[in-house]
């Protein structure tokens, strides 16, 4: 598929041609009755217990954007929390580098006990 730039007149005509009386009429139940009806829409995990959010981690890896959106923190969030470089674990997530062995484990340890950890980063670091 490739990738397409709107220009600011397409943007303002395509914003132009949308029926906003019609969406702001929608009830939560004609939003619902959408979602349901598209095949493609993806599952609606937002009321999921935790344990039902698992985090699939790669072969011989640790998949640091999952263990994060599982946490539902931001890059800085997590960074902040956690003691990591913002650049550095940014770098992580696209792929540019991966976590040395001693940081998996770190990471395993924050995706099963992230209060445990963010508690010892900020007693050792005050």
């Amino acid at each position: 598929m490739a990738d397409h730039k709107l220009t600011d007149a397409q943007r303002a005509a395509a914003l132009a041609a949308v029926d906003w009386a019609r969406i702001d009429a929608m009830t939560d139940a004609d939003i619902a009755r959408q979602i349901a009806a598209n095949p493609d829409a993806p599952a609606d995990l937002s009321d999921a217990p935790a344990e039902a959010l698992r985090v699939i981690h790669p072969p011989g890896g640790v998949s640091v954007r999952g263990i994060r959106a599982k946490l539902n923190l931001s890059q800085r969030a997590f960074a902040d929390r956690f003691g990591f470089p913002l650049g550095t674990l940014r770098d992580w997530e696209q792929g540019r580098s991966q976590p040395d062995a001693a940081t998996r484990t770190l990471l395993f340890v924050i995706e099963s006990d992230p209060e445990l950890v963010a508690a010892v980063v900020a007693r050792h670091a005050a």
